[in-house]
């Protein structure tokens, strides 16, 4: 879960590369370098601690080459340390490289390397492949032009697990080799040159022109030329797609945070996902999937999978299919069911979603699926990236960039497009009454609007984070779809802010999590379906007696003194309920953080897109 970043072309490169590890810090950011070669000579150079540290490197603003690399980190081998960050060279500094990913046989392959005289000045499962580059091409005789390439695919080749790769070499100062699998990695064609990075929007000031490559596949470049090699080394001609993203996009535009910022885009991100999908009077738009009304009602079983947040979407996407399909759902965590023996046959339907579409877990469950013959769809924000091209069938979110680490808009978009696509379903397998399908159109069409309403209770959420800032523990409880949404408010809570929070369905409370509930401590309650609010206010009269302080999000006319404070939301179809309600949530985790002086961005810990498992 790193980011890497290269340059090639006409400009000098440092710079550039560390405005696209700026860029790309919501991917790690324990330790970061570059490498760039300078009058034939590789100098890299690296140090602990955010991106911003590199520009107090001593000699860092006199590298004036063309053809860099670059790479911020998140720990997995090796503690962070100026040692163990990258770019990672080889012992005859002939080679360097910076990867992201894991390489599970790192052991072996150090030991490989040791019993044939290399040294290693790090802990990381990374400094094995630059040396084996190395070790290939020393093997090589030969005077083949193709030398380097071959080297870099011998030494891929040996390596077990998750990698994107960039390589240089003082032997070829003018060219740049880079590989993947089963770990991002796009290349944007420039007016000045080639640039390379693990995410799309580092790379929107420069293009919007892009090269998605597949796994096992090379791209090797120089100044003004790119070549495409498949895994045999065969070249091969690729096709550049057009990424409509605007470079503002990944900026901040006036907040102060990119996840305030991503927060308040949510109206417009939601009219996006809804796009021409969905009119009044007219039957969904899902013409790019090739989905029969015999396919669908053959299916007996339908999987949702995903992880954290995107998982929280399926839960609600359950609720929509289940009601306006009558196809049973289940919805699974994927690092669980990839292990699990799922059972699948022809008649499954797996629903894979992940905002980056480069979950680890996530894309190797897919993979899993369809090797036991069930058809894959895939959720994704990400245009061309791995989960899509893995998939039978694909559908876009269009929230466009997401970079804070707490998704806020991608989940909610997520949940809406799981929406569309149920009524899509209904409306070809007959599953539901056609009132109830246009009504529900006309509710997920209201949808930005009424968001910006659960914005303006921006204000009170403040307030109340200023009276719970300090707490060491917080609950959220909820029934039915407001469960759904407690998981995910609780989430967003303590990732960013650190504070110790659990979610439960209401219910639940006397069975065990109760005893938990004691003097000043805060449960926050959602309480959106009017069938069981009742039943959810005596679940928080339990908690208020215990002395709880009380933080209720709810869309009902609910008058009671006792409560701390009511976040009032508009009403909507109870399946579209959590789309409005989770916004006080995010705007609650938000402020609370802000009040604890922590970066909401960059929570501790975590990396925006988790490319390993």
């Amino acid at each position: 879960m790193c980011g890497i970043v290269g340059y090639i072309g006409k400009k000098t490169a440092c710079p550039i590369l560390i405005n696209g590890l700026t860029a790309l810090e919501y991917r790690g950011y324990d330790s970061a370098g570059i490498a760039s070669i300078e009058n034939k000579k590789i100098c890299v150079m690296k140090d602990k601690g955010r991106v911003s540290n590199l520009n107090n490197i001593e000699g860092i603003d006199n590298l004036r080459g063309t053809i860099g690399i670059a790479h911020t980190r998140w720990a997995t081998h090796g503690k962070p340390s100026k040692e163990n960050s990258h770019p990672h060279m080889d012992n005859s500094e002939t080679f360097a490289v910076v990867h992201n990913g894991i390489i599970e046989n790192y052991t072996e392959l150090r030991k490989f390397l040791s019993d044939n005289g290399y040294k290693f000045l790090s802990q990381t499962d990374t400094e094995v492949i630059p040396n084996l580059i190395h070790y290939y091409f020393t093997k090589d005789t030969s005077s083949d032009e193709n030398k380097f390439l071959k080297s870099v695919k011998q030494a891929t080749t040996d390596l077990k697990g998750s990698f994107a790769i960039e390589v240089l070499s003082n032997l070829y100062p003018d060219k740049m080799i880079t590989v993947r699998k089963d770990s991002p990695l796009v290349i944007g064609k420039g007016s000045t040159g080639y640039h390379i990075a693990s995410d799309i929007p580092a790379l929107l000031e420069y293009t919007r022109d892009f090269y998605l490559l597949d796994d096992y596949e090379f791209a090797v470049m120089e100044n003004d030329s790119i070549k495409f090699y498949n895994s045999d080394l065969i070249e091969h001609n690729k096709e550049i797609k057009n990424i409509e993203w605007a470079a503002s996009a990944a900026e901040k535009n006036g907040y102060e945070d990119y996840m305030l910022k991503e927060i308040f885009e949510q109206p417009t991100a939601i009219r996006e996902t809804i796009g021409s999908r969905l009119k009044l009077g007219e039957k969904c738009d899902f013409s790019d999937l090739d989905i029969s009304k015999e396919y669908l009602s053959s299916i007996n079983k339908i999987f949702i999978v995903a992880c954290g947040t995107a998982m929280h979407a399926g839960l609600t996407g359950k609720k929509f299919l289940e009601n306006l399909c009558n196809i049973p759902v289940e919805v699974d965590i994927a690092s669980e069911f990839r292990y699990r023996n799922p059972i699948i046959n022809e008649k499954t339907l797996c629903i894979f979603i992940s905002q980056s579409g480069e979950t680890a877990d996530t894309i190797a469950a897919l993979k899993l699926s369809k090797s036991k013959g069930a058809k894959t769809l895939a959720v994704s924000n990400v245009i061309g990236s791995s989960i899509t091209r893995e998939a039978d069938y694909t559908i876009y979110t269009h929230a466009g960039p997401e970079i804070a680490v707490a998704s806020t808009k991608a989940y909610t978009s997520q949940i809406v497009l799981l929406g569309i696509l149920s009524v899509y379903f209904a409306e070809i397998l007959e599953s539901s009454d056609s009132k109830v399908l246009e009504n529900l159109k006309k509710d997920i069409l209201e949808l930005p609007k009424k968001i910006e309403a659960s914005l303006n209770t921006k204000n009170e959420v403040k307030n109340f984070a200023q009276k719970v800032f300090d707490e060491k523990d917080v609950f959220f409880i909820g029934r039915g779809s407001d469960y759904n949404v407690a998981l995910e408010g609780s989430l967003k809570l303590k990732e960013i802010s650190y504070i110790h929070s659990e979610a439960y369905a209401s219910g639940e409370l006397k069975h065990g999590p109760i005893a938990l509930i004691e003097n000043g401590i805060t449960v926050i309650s959602i309480l959106t379906d009017e069938t069981l609010v009742e039943k959810s206010i005596s679940n928080i009269q339990e908690v208020i007696t215990r002395g709880a302080k009380t933080f209720i999000v709810t869309n009902q006319n609910i008058l009671n003194s006792n409560f701390d404070a009511i976040v009032k939301i508009e009403e909507t179809n109870p399946l579209l309920s959590p789309i409005l309600s989770v916004i006080p949530l995010q705007l609650l985790a938000y402020y609370i953080t802000k009040e604890k002086g922590l970066d909401v961005d960059k929570p501790r810990n975590l990396a925006k897109s988790v490319t390993v498992e």
